[in-house]
């Protein structure tokens, strides 16, 4: 919103500094009842996306030049604000990492904010809805999402954003139906227009004529009793129609998930991302909210199996807010594992809470994305001292605890027998071996029809590591996306994984594709996959076999 530049009288000088002061508390007062409401609904991590915007409304370098201006230069306290959160957007977005572009789109949603009370409008439309609507933006930030009404919000499409981005994690989180990076909504939609989105296919429908709205009425209703039906399957055993055993693990980000996941029929927890408490605190977690938030996740999973892995920070993350100089391509940069070796305090510290908190059930540990036996054995090494250090000071945890890696770079699939020879278990992390296999940033838009799991060489890639755990005997899992993806179960049994890690909201439709089908055709098909030599081919094939197996399954998902 441009705000223009208009002089006040010299007499006018207090009261709009006490108008600004004013704003800026009820902004504050705002946010921390955002925070508050979202911590009851999806629990205390989510909720520190707030912190970020209240730690610049207490920050005196940024509020102290705003009110000089309004003082020396009798400019209005609207026009103080939008010229100082637009400058702080500006240089944000000039250090061109997409890191940066959030922080400024955060930012700019403070100043909307202050702006909002300055001007005595609710910041908010959405108070004003008294009927269920679909919410279409440019974009939506982390704590706009979090603080939707769902039950008047039932679904939000965007112009910008990832499905990877914290927006879209939150809207998983409450439930609703979301379609980001769309480019071009907004243009093509008007306040009142009958909208359809389709969160499965990332489908946008305006202004739909009666036979389509009919045939989604219909979807909805079979999409109901579908649910209804999956709801049946949490009880039942995830295992083949021959009798053979598939272990179905969740992915979190966050505590508060795992009762959703145990009443989805989750065995435990396959992936537990650490990352988050970082990324939402304008402060490094201290080593006793690291322990809590670990031994509240293994209380609540009553005895089931949590494997931790340690911080993947870097890339668009934590490490390049940072970092005096933001690298230029950070995802061949310094993040995760290497990132960690080179912050020894901070590894340090994640890695003692780790260990207070295996004294409480049952955890593994893992590191991300090793590429060398050298890497590996560094960390190895750090939490062994680590070890020793909590034993010298009879802080009780798991001696036994069991170490592991995450194989997510060719290099790391490739030499899978060095590495074997050095880990209890191996987890395939496919949203990062895709992209580094393909050469494709999974992220950047010009070039998402590259990023494809079906290709030959990301499949040759899995079932090389697979065939190195069964060679030496240790366990090797699957955590990445397509492991909740049902078009790729049977290819995944054939190959030979018994132990997969998904989305919890996505277990009840891949243990049902497991209850469909035999150890054998599932064998086959792997080898029928392994002769072909384009993702096409791979794609029409699986698709034809899940059709087989489940004539009313949904075959059309074929990306990243």
């Amino acid at each position: 919103m441009h705000v223009p530049q208009h002089r006040i009288r010299e007499a006018e000088v207090a009261s709009e500094l006490s108008r600004l002061e004013n704003a800026i508390s009820k902004a504050r007062t705002d946010l921390e009842a955002d925070r508050d409401r979202v911590a009851e609904k999806l629990g205390p991590e989510p909720a520190k996306i707030f912190e970020f915007h209240l730690g610049l409304l207490h920050d005196s370098s940024l509020l102290d030049p705003i009110q000089e201006r309004v003082s020396t230069e009798r400019v209005t306290a609207s026009y103080a604000v939008s010229e100082a959160f637009r400058g702080m957007a500006d240089q944000f977005r000039a250090m061109g990492s997409e890191v940066f572009r959030l922080k400024a789109s955060d930012v700019l949603d403070l100043d909307r904010r202050l702006l909002a009370q300055l001007s005595g409008q609710s910041r908010d439309r959405l108070a004003r809805v008294t009927e269920p609507v679909i919410l279409i933006a440019h974009e939506l930030t982390p704590t706009e999402a979090a603080s939707l009404d769902v039950t008047k919000v039932i679904g939000f499409a965007t112009d910008a954003g990832g499905r990877t981005g914290h927006t879209s994690i939150v809207a998983a989180a409450l439930g609703i139906p979301v379609i980001v990076g769309s480019k071009t909504i907004t243009l093509h939609v008007d306040d009142g227009d009958r909208v359809i989105i389709d969160g499965n296919t990332g489908t946008i429908i305006v202004d739909p004529d009666d036979e389509t709205i009919a045939q989604y009425e219909l979807d909805i209703e079979r999409l109901k009793g579908f649910r209804a039906g999956l709801r049946e399957l949490a009880s039942l055993e995830s295992e083949t129609s021959d009798g053979t055993h598939i272990h179905l693990l969740g992915n979190i980000e966050f505590e508060s998930e795992i009762p959703a996941l145990l009443e989805k029929g989750g065995e435990g927890v396959g992936l537990f991302r650490t990352e988050f408490l970082y990324l939402t605190s304008l402060s490094d977690p201290t080593e006793d909210e690291l322990y809590e938030s670990y031994k509240i996740a293994l209380e609540m999973l009553n005895g089931a199996p949590m494997t931790l892995r340690t911080l993947d920070l870097g890339a668009d993350k934590h490490t390049q807010q940072q970092a005096e100089e933001p690298e230029r391509n950070p995802f061949l940069g310094l993040r995760s594992i290497r990132y960690c070796l080179q912050n020894l305090p901070i590894f340090r510290t994640q890695l003692r809470a780790i260990l207070r908190a295996s004294a409480h059930g049952t955890m593994k540990v893992m590191f991300p994305l090793i590429s060398t036996a050298m890497e590996l054995r560094q960390a190895k090494m750090i939490f062994t001292d680590v070890m020793e250090e909590c034993e010298d000071e009879n802080i009780e945890f798991d001696h036994n605890i069991e170490i592991g890696m995450m194989i997510e770079v060719p290099s790391a699939a490739l030499l899978a027998s060095t590495f074997a020879q050095e880990v209890s278990f191996f987890s395939i992390g496919t949203n990062d071996l895709i992209q580094y296999t393909l050469a494709v940033d999974r992220g950047n838009e010009r070039v998402a029809s590259l990023y494809c799991p079906a290709n030959p060489a990301v499949i040759m890639l899995i079932k090389n590591v697979i065939r190195v755990g069964k060679r030496f005997k240790i366990q090797t899992s699957l955590c990445g996306e397509i492991a909740g993806e049902t078009l790729y179960t049977m290819l995944l049994i054939g190959l030979g994984l018994r132990t997969l890690s998904l989305v919890p909201a996505k277990i009840p439709e891949v243990k049902r594709v497991i209850r469909s089908v035999d150890i054998a055709t599932c064998k086959r098909l792997a080898r029928k996959v392994g002769s072909f030599d384009s993702e096409r081919q791979v794609l029409n094939c699986l698709r034809d076999e899940l059709r087989k197996a489940l004539p009313d399954a949904d075959v059309g998902w074929s990306g990243g």
